[in-house]
């Protein structure tokens, strides 16, 4: 693991951030020997961005059900009963 003097990281830090990200971390040392590990956080990505899932049905199918899930009277719920 490469390891940078604090100016050398203050002075080049957007190649010490991008060497991060290549290789997975990179160290910084302080003149008093503290010593940081700076890594590259991985992506969350959307929580929308869901997988495939095969459901083996075919369109007229889901258009069958959506259909009846439509004509379905709408009932309010009592209340209490929530």
């Amino acid at each position: 693991m490469t390891v940078y003097t604090f100016s050398e990281a203050r002075q080049n830090l957007a190649s010490v951030l991008e060497q991060a990200k290549r290789e997975g971390a990179v160290q910084i040392k302080r003149r008093d020997g503290s010593l940081f590990t700076i890594m590259p956080v991985p992506s969350q990505g959307s929580p929308l961005n869901v997988g495939y899932v095969d459901i083996d049905l075919t369109q007229d199918e889901i258009v069958s059900a959506v259909r009846a899930g439509r004509e379905r009277p709408y009932t309010s719920p009592v209340e209490g009963e929530l």
